[in-house]
Parts: C-alpha cells; structure tokens; sequence
C-alpha cells in the first residue's frame, strides 16, 4: 500500500513495537465563500481574502502501539479519530508530524470500495479479491467460504445491485477478513449485519484477541472495547484527553456523554 507524506514504512530495531505517531497534524480548509469566476477569485486574494478557514482536526499527537495490542480509538463525533485512521490507512495526508508502520498493515474502513453494482456477487467477489493483492487460484479456494460466512449463497449469481446496503456489506466483509496483514485498521465494522451476523463477526474479533493480533479499532460502542480491546485512547478536540485500561477510558467517554451508569 502506498504510504503518505510524513510515513514510512520500516523495521524497527525495538521490534516489539507495531506504529509511532509523532507530533501529527491534519487540518482542512473549509470554503467560506463562492468565488464567482476567476475575476472575483483574484480580486479576492489582492483584498487577503482567502475564501476558506481553516479547521483543524489533528493537534500534534503522540503515541506507540506494541506488537499485540488491541488498541481502541473512541471519542465524540469530531473528535478526529476517523481522521487519525484515515492517515494510518493513506487515505489521508497528514499536515505535519511522522508516522513509522513495523509491518504490513491492512484497512477495514471503506468495505466495499470497488465493487461495480452492474457486475454480479460473483464477479464482484474475485474483482475485491484481487484489489487485495488474491490470486484467482487463492480465491478458488475461499470462495465458498465468504458467501457461507456472509449468508448470502444464494444471491451469489445476481447482479450486487439487487443486493440491499446490509448485504453489500455483509458480502464486503466477508471478503475483508480473508486479508492477513501484520496490523488491522478497523473503523465500526462491528456493526453490520443483523444480530446473528454481528455474532459472527464478534467471534471474529475475539479470536483476533484470543491470537493477539495487532488491531487499531475505532468505534462508539464501549461494550466492544470493554470486551476485545487491551488498551484504549480518548480523543477531544484532535487531542489525546486519556490513554489507559479499556474500562477507565470507556468510563470516561461514557461520563462525558453524560451517562451515569455504565452498561
């Protein structure tokens, strides 16, 4: 996977470590205006007006993650978590600030991406294999496997736009989960499926526990990072307010929402 500015990819000599953020940044500008043609948008800057703001989501964080953590990210909306991952996965360039991967790291955050609603299950299961680096003959062999995962084995020869949300996402991460990688980047997949489905999945995360995989999981739920996370970190305000036990955090997301009783 292509790296963004600002990350690299190495092997470090304390091997036990996984990823280092230092120091990052990430904002966005934010159009606060129109510009009307090109007359208007030099007008514009001559007056130093700059026609967006600036909104800042990341502000300069710092953290380690070791080999076999299950690291949960929480926080309110806003709070840059989704962000953050974005910038592990690539998909976002940070502003400032360094990132170092020990290892191959793999992304759960946009299921889906790739699939053609024209071509049908089939043919969308082997195209989304590819895209993730799977050779027809080891794709072969996994076939059946994903659609009895995703329950779906009789809608395999229709066309994926038949297909509701929830099975499109279903059959999505079926197929996600057959990636091995040395990190795992999951952003709220928890919550696909109905409650049979999401059983599965659960299980799934459980055995990512159970093997100690290294997994960095974004999510609003405080049962699952009660339940399948080592570690956790509470953003606000695109800064880091805890890091610590799992239930602490979950504690202190939960008294910041204003719940009073922990479920």
């Amino acid at each position: 996977m292509k790296r963004p500015i600002g990350t690299r990819t190495e092997v470090l000599e304390d091997n036990d470590t996984a990823i280092i953020v230092k120091n990052l940044y990430k904002s966005f500008n934010l159009p606060t205006e129109q510009s009307f043609g090109l007359k208007q948008a030099i007008f514009n800057r001559l007056r130093g007006i700059k026609g967006y703001k600036e909104q800042k989501v990341l502000k300069g964080l710092n953290f380690e993650i070791k080999k076999g953590e299950f690291v949960g990210i929480v926080g309110r909306n806003g709070s840059g978590k989704s962000t953050l991952l974005k910038i592990l996965a690539g998909i976002y360039y940070p502003k400032k600030g360094e990132i170092i991967v020990n290892g191959t790291l793999v992304p759960f955050i946009e299921l889906g991406v790739g699939f053609n609603p024209e071509l049908t299950g089939r043919e969308n299961v082997y195209m989304n294999g590819a895209l993730l680096g799977f050779s027809n003959e080891e794709m072969n062999k996994m076939y059946d496997d994903i659609w009895e995962f995703a329950e779906l084995k009789d809608f395999q020869d229709q066309k994926l736009k038949n297909y509701s949300s929830g099975m499109q996402v279903r059959l999505a991460f079926s197929i996600a989960i057959r990636a091995k990688g040395d990190i795992l980047l999951l952003d709220e997949v928890l919550a696909v499926g109905d409650a049979a489905f999401q059983q599965k999945c659960n299980d799934y995360f459980r055995s990512l526990h159970d093997k100690k995989q290294t997994v960095i999981l974004v999510t609003h739920s405080m049962d699952s990072v009660r339940e399948f996370c080592t570690r956790a970190i509470l953003l606000e305000d695109g800064k880091i307010l805890l890091d610590g036990e799992p239930d602490k955090v979950a504690s202190a997301y939960n008294k910041m929402l204003g719940i009073s009783q922990d479920k």
